[in-house]
């Protein structure tokens, strides 16, 4: 495995961090993950050294406000910055592997932008995975609540209005506490502008469902206390893929790839893949 870290500029924002992890010899396809609310991209390194071993290229970035990426921490103007950022990272990273295929693979937040971003356009991916995808919350927010929101959107965009309990990011109370630890997450509360730009787009995607139709893997915890397993599941009912799978883990909670049982997931992840490609 080589990996390499840098920068490129994304218009209109400043400059994007990202990694690239390439196994030996040719790979079989390239895997292009988007982390999650308020976390980074090498808290998948472990994820992209498996991958790496079983012959998949990977790369993935910190989305903007993120981790080393430029900008207020957790904020975004507009969801598309999100969007932006994801395909600059590809058309980066796939130069490097003409004629392979390339998998998007979002966690939680990520599969929101991961699920927007098929939506609009599938050209330049193979395939959609979606760890935990935040399509729905675990309860549904009232039409106040949103409309607040909004409102402190428009008005103090930056002013934070949500804070994430890490206790639902796994099981495993090393993960937590590491979580907790990391200076590269966001442990303060998320912007207003963020939070709002989030429900619009949780709303579109379920609404564009059946706009996707590329081959499809969802997986969600059950115990899921941060996303909705439901947002999966009416997602992948309404999806037009006719290869479309959904595995959900009884008692696993938010972070399926960091639960003890990350080796079924895994596992499960890589026996999908190598199915396809």
């Amino acid at each position: 495995m080589t990996a390499e870290t840098g920068y490129f500029p994304v218009p209109e924002w400043g400059s994007i961090f990202y990694s690239h992890w390439s196994p030996e010899g040719d790979a079989r396809a390239l895997v292009l993950i988007v982390h999650g609310l308020a976390e980074h991209c090498l808290r998948y390194e472990r994820l992209a050294e498996y991958l790496n071993g079983q012959g998949y290229a990977v790369c993935a970035l910190d989305l903007p406000g993120h981790g080393q990426s430029d900008g207020t921490r957790c904020f975004v103007n507009s969801f598309d910055d999100n969007l932006n950022a994801v395909l600059g990272l590809r058309d980066k990273i796939a130069a490097q592997y003409p004629h392979r295929p390339v998998i998007l693979l979002g966690h939680s937040m990520g599969g929101l932008v991961s699920t927007r971003l098929v939506q609009r356009s599938q050209e330049g991916f193979a395939a959609l995975v979606l760890s935990a995808p935040a399509l729905a919350t675990p309860q549904e927010p009232s039409a106040l609540l949103k409309y607040v929101v909004r409102l402190l959107s428009k008005l103090m965009p930056k002013l934070g209005v949500l804070q994430l309990d890490s206790k639902g990011v796994s099981r495993d109370t090393a993960v937590v506490e590491d979580y907790v630890a990391d200076p590269l997450n966001h442990n303060g509360k998320v912007p207003a502008r963020t939070v709002a730009e989030m429900f619009a787009a949780m709303a579109a995607s379920i609404a564009a469902a059946s706009e996707v139709k590329l081959p499809l893997l969802l997986m969600h915890g059950e115990a899921d206390s941060m996303t909705s397993v439901s947002g999966s599941q009416s997602l992948y009912d309404a999806a037009a893929a006719p290869d479309k799978s959904l595995r959900v883990y009884p008692e696993l909670y938010h972070e399926i790839f960091n639960e003890p049982e990350w080796e079924q997931v895994y596992s499960d992840l890589l026996a999908w893949l190598n199915q396809r490609f």
